[in-house]
């Protein structure tokens, strides 16, 4: 899987501390946190119809995430919602649209690691983008990579951090071996999420899914998890290893570039029957519902 250039973007106008600029004149300076060490915490954000899906929660977990690693200063959420507003009007953007949101702990007086080297920041980058759902409806293909996800012993994935190094790693054995995207195991050996998406699967008519001990809290797999507890669907979350996920009857992958996707084979083994199953259907099309309907109104 490959996202395909699109030629509205050849002209974007990008959000960097509040200057609105042209794509190619954006500048970061190279004392930021994030050049100098992926100190950042960032969101990905879809604009449905003027409205962000999600936004609270995606705030709520930027804030917390930026707490976690001790930055002194966090934007007010109506600061952020003006600068993302901002944005989208510059840009014209109403329907389509996926915004990556990156916060740094700001600038250093020197290169260094040290964030009391931090006098000035933080930095806040709103990059919004015309994306639609970059995977295939027609179902993925993924491999397990080598890469394993770190639990909160080494670096809590509840803070939604700017480090993606594993994940990257994760997704150039993906690509080596001609899949959409790679399966990261914990530290155990169970399943803790892919590269880029949350993972479900679904047996017997029953929903399942990693815990988040070694994933983060994902906003899109929340929101999967609660269309299921108001539709009556069976939902489980636990331990899940691979061998469940070959004998599965359906796998989907969620998450808020992509929604909700079909996976139908996985290290070679077709699931289910090979197509995106009624189960995994179902959830799209109640996903799609919510987000037609509900979120925080931006643009008009």
């Amino acid at each position: 899987m490959l996202q395909q250039f699109d030629e509205r973007n050849r002209s974007l106008i990008v959000n960097v501390n509040g200057e609105l600029v042209h794509r190619d004149a954006a500048r970061v300076s190279p004392f930021d946190s994030a050049v100098q060490g992926g100190d950042a915490v960032w969101e990905g954000l879809r604009l449905y119809h003027g409205r962000i899906f999600g936004l609270e929660a995606h705030l709520a977990r930027l804030r917390a995430s930026a707490a976690a690693l001790a930055f002194e200063k966090i934007p007010a959420d109506e600061a952020i919602i003006r600068e993302i507003r901002r944005t989208l009007e510059a840009n014209r953007m109403r329907d389509g649209v996926h915004i990556r949101l990156t916060l740094t702990r700001g600038v250093k007086v020197t290169s260094g690691m040290d964030p009391r080297l931090n006098q000035a920041g933080p930095t806040l980058i709103v990059l919004a983008e015309h994306k639609p759902p970059v995977y295939s409806k027609q179902g993925l293909t993924l491999i397990t990579s080598t890469m394993r996800r770190p639990g909160p012993d080494v670096l809590d994935p509840k803070i939604h951090h700017a480090n993606l190094l594993n994940s990257i790693l994760a997704k150039i054995q993906a690509n080596a071996a001609g899949a959409d995207d790679a399966i990261m195991l914990d530290a155990r050996g169970f399943i803790a999420e892919t590269n880029a998406t949350h993972l479900f699967m679904v047996q017997g008519g029953v929903v399942r899914t990693p815990t988040v001990a070694a994933c983060p809290e994902g906003i899109t797999r929340a929101t999967v998890l609660e269309l299921c507890r108001a539709h009556g669907i069976p939902q489980v979350v636990g331990d899940l290893s691979l061998a469940e996920l070959y004998r599965a009857d359906e796998a989907f992958c969620s998450g808020t570039m992509g929604e909700l996707a079909g996976v139908t084979r996985v290290d070679g083994r077709v699931i289910g029957d090979g197509k995106v199953g009624p189960v995994t259907q179902r959830l799209s099309a109640l996903y799609a519902e919510r987000t037609a309907t509900g979120g925080t109104r931006v643009v008009d």
